[in-house]
């Protein structure tokens, strides 16, 4: 039996501690603390829409407040991070690069991600793009024509562009830089030039556990049904790994009230399960979420969680939505107590509201409205769109937010 136990309300906050989203920011955001708020949750998913902000960009505002974009895309192009797919695509530490290698090397089990079959198909079209890279330099998709007269969507890609993330997949290309956020691709060797395989790479056995600890350092909670999903390992029983990892004293095994299920907590965090076993967790953070968030990107884990179901709505045809294209998880006091509807309208500077819910029991009170306001505002300013304009609100909540046309 688990020797600490705790309520679900501070496996919440642990969750949030460790995520970085349960205190504000001290001081103003600094460039270094990018790399570092990406290392705390292990990854940075990408996504490229940007109804509000593109989704890395905001769920690092959400930890660091207001700061420039730009210091994304430098920590990026000096080599402190590098994109690979994990959960999804994301922006991943310098240092973790072995831990995702053998998925470049065997990228069989990445399902419709496996490039093999694109790289045998177009042997000799992608071994004359490769000198091209070597002789030439760095390209992005966007240097070269379509030859067919067509475009679309990523279902319609020109054979260079399939070629260019075939070569990503297999670890032969890896992303250089972004250059308004589009991928510019160099050779493996010369973005990581200090690594060797037959070196540095990791037994698999190694490179599993260090992912697992990675994923219940950043989940701050985790369980086996959880650890999989971060980097979407193999789906599977994971609680011979999770008890192993214990018993070698990495991780800690917790008991939460009401969970049938072995919960455990990394032992880098063992400060922080000392403080939630005492109770003395609080947050009085209010912040507006990506969808892309870790924090619900897990649906099972958001509903089990925080008692909070949310799904991507942005990727379902319009007429099956049921809030919205782009909606954002309202977090307020260590819980997730709406979702708001949201666009920002930049040549305007509007930052549209077109609805807020809150969940079940949650009441539109004064103190709520007041906080939400708060960081609306904070947000729609680091946009460059300040004015904000609300559509559908709960009733009693529009004088708290400042709402106006």
């Amino acid at each position: 039996m688990p020797s600490t136990r705790l309520s679900p309300a501070m496996a919440r906050l642990l969750h949030l501690e460790a995520q970085g989203l349960l205190t504000l920011p001290r001081r103003a955001a600094r460039p270094a603390d990018v790399a570092a708020a990406i290392r705390r949750m292990a990854l940075l998913q990408i996504d490229s829409i940007n109804v509000v902000a593109r989704s890395p960009y905001l769920v690092l505002f959400s930890r660091l407040g207001p700061y420039p974009t730009a210091w994304l895309d430098d920590c990026l192009a000096r080599g402190d991070v590098y994109e690979y797919w994990a959960h999804e695509a994301c922006f991943i530490p310098r240092a973790d690069y072995g831990l995702l290698r053998r998925r470049m090397l065997d990228p069989a089990g990445m399902g419709w991600k496996d490039p093999s079959h694109w790289l045998d198909t177009h042997r000799d079209d992608i071994a004359e793009l490769l000198a091209h890279i070597r002789d030439h330099g760095p390209v992005r998709a966007a240097d070269f024509e379509r030859r067919d007269g067509k475009g679309g969507g990523w279902w319609d890609w020109k054979p260079e562009k399939r070629h260019l993330e075939a070569l990503f997949s297999s670890g032969q290309l890896m992303v250089a830089r972004r250059h308004h956020f589009q991928r510019v691709y160099d050779l493996a060797e010369r973005v990581r030039p200090d690594w060797n395989d037959a070196r540095d790479l990791p037994a698999p056995e190694t490179a599993m556990a260090s992912l697992i600890e990675n994923s219940c350092r950043a989940l701050g909670i985790a369980t086996a049904r959880w650890v999989a999903d971060y980097y979407r390992l193999r789906r599977g029983d994971y609680r011979r790994q999770l008890h192993a990892l214990a018993d070698a004293g990495r991780l800690i095994p917790v008991g939460i009230d009401g969970w049938s299920e072995d919960a455990f907590v990394h032992c880098d965090l063992a400060a922080t399960l000392e403080r939630a076993a005492a109770g003395t967790l609080r947050s009085r953070v209010t912040r507006l979420l990506s969808p892309f968030d870790p924090v619900v990107w897990d649906r099972q884990r958001a509903r089990e969680l925080f008692d909070f179901d949310y799904r991507i709505e942005c990727y379902t045809p319009a007429e099956k939505r049921r809030y919205g294209y782009f909606v954002l998880p309202v977090l307020h006091g260590g819980r997730l107590v709406g979702r708001l509807d949201a666009k920002a309208h930049r040549a305007q500077g509007v930052f549209e509201v077109k609805a807020l819910y809150l969940e079940p029991g949650v009441r539109p009170s004064a103190s709520l409205g007041t906080a939400l306001g708060r960081a609306l505002g904070e947000l729609a300013d680091w946009h460059g769109t300040p004015r904000l304009a609300f559509g559908t609100l709960p009733d009693g909540l529009a004088p708290h937010l400042g709402a106006h046309d």
